[in-house]
Formats: structure tokens, sequence, C-alpha cells
């Protein structure tokens, strides 16, 4: 592979696109991660890597403790930048922004929630129609697929029992198709986490967005036994 004044050729740039795809598509990951997914010697990834962070598409960050930690120093993850999702599907950030700034001028805050609702009908939509067609899938996991449909790049992960008790799952986007304008309008992403709890009939917490910056919207879905707990330990 011939580099060209320290960057890699044109013809290598479809491979540099699968690396930040695969990070787009499963989240903040490791060198070692996308080597795998993508039968890429680390070598290989590493220099691809490189590129995209000096391209400003991605960026390297301490990866999130997660129980006990073992010997020697864990291997960093990279993670795309606001600079490398634009070079997905938001081509039309700008005339989207000016169109709600100016639905905020002329109606208001409520009309800014209004829209809001409407564009994520589809979640009750096509919810529904996912379940029918696929009872096999677990509620969280319908909601993985309607939103990967959609260009969210969705999945779930399972939290685990604490102490015997499960506590639930999570839904984790790893891309955001409107996260920019979010960024200036969250009422979008309130709308989401409302139709959210309405399909699955409980309370969830939204805990991180891309739109402010996290490397993944990450929505938490508590247990059902454990949410009728809590009602119960409030409950006069």
């Amino acid at each position: 592979m011939e580099l060209i004044e320290g960057r890699l050729r044109g013809d290598d740039l479809p491979t540099r696109q699968r690396v930040a795809r695969s990070i787009l598509d499963n989240g903040p990951s490791t060198a070692a991660d996308l080597a795998e997914r993508l039968d890429l010697t680390p070598a290989a990834v590493r220099r691809h890597l490189d590129l995209l962070v000096d391209d400003g598409q991605v960026e390297a960050r301490e990866p999130r403790a997660h129980g006990q930690r073992g010997r020697g120093r864990p291997a960093k993850v990279f993670a795309l930048t606001e600079v490398g999702r634009d070079h997905f599907d938001q081509a039309y950030d700008d005339l989207a922004v000016q169109a709600l700034r100016y639905l905020a001028e002329t109606g208001g805050e409520e009309a800014v929630r209004e829209f809001s609702r409407r564009r994520v009908a589809f979640i009750e939509d096509r919810f529904h129609r996912v379940s029918a067609a696929d009872p096999s899938l677990g509620p969280a996991e319908v909601l993985a697929r309607v939103f990967t449909d959609e260009g969210y790049a969705a999945a779930v992960r399972d939290l685990g029992p604490i102490n015997g008790k499960p506590m639930g799952e999570q839904l984790c986007q790893q891309h955001c198709p409107v996260s920019h304008v979010a960024h200036e309008f969250p009422q979008l992403c309130e709308a989401e986490t409302e139709a959210i709890s309405r399909v699955l009939g409980r309370h969830v917490q939204r805990l991180a967005t891309i739109a402010h910056g996290d490397g993944v919207c990450t929505t938490s879905i508590p247990n059902v036994s454990s949410t009728t707990n809590e009602k119960e330990q409030v409950t006069p």
C-alpha cells in the first residue's frame, strides 16, 4: 500500500469509509474491535484511524470503566466526531434548523413540540406492525429494529442482574440523523423519549444523547418488575 505525503492513496478510501461506518453502526470501538469486525490487520486499522483522527472525523477517548479493571492500561476507544457524522446523512441540517427557527418564531414553543411529536409518529406506528410481524422479538428489540430502519443504527444492551434481580435493558442508538438539529431543538429528543415510554407502557430515562456530545444515544428501559416495585414503594 503506497503512501503519498504521509496519506493513503485515493484507492484506499473505501476501506477508511468502512472503518468510519463500523464506528457509526457499533459505537465507540477499539482498534482490535474494528480489526475483527472488518477482517483487517490491527496495523491497517490503526493507520486508517490515524488518518481519520488527523481529518477530525474520529477522536480517541478513554474507555468507560465497567466493573473491576485488570492489569495494564485499557485500550483507547475511537468515536466519531460531529465532523465525522457530517459525512453521513445530514446534508439538510442547515435547512431544517432554519425551518424550525422560523416555526419557533411564528408559532412558539408549542408549535415546535407538536412538530417533534409528529416527526416521531413512526415509532408508535411501526412498533405495533413490527411486533405483530415478528412475535419472537422483545419490546426493546422491536424498538431497535424500528429505529435502525430509520437510520439510527440501534441495538439493545442487557444490563444483567444485580443481587439476583434483573435491572432491564438499554436502547442504544449509535447514530442520529437529526443530531445537529436536536442540538438546538432538544424537543426532538424529548418527543422520542415520550414515544418510547408510550409504546412500552412504562417510564424510561434518556441517559445520553449524540446531540449533546455523547458517543451514543442511550435510553434506560427498567425491568417491568422493578418499575412496579418502585410504584408500590411510593404509593401511600
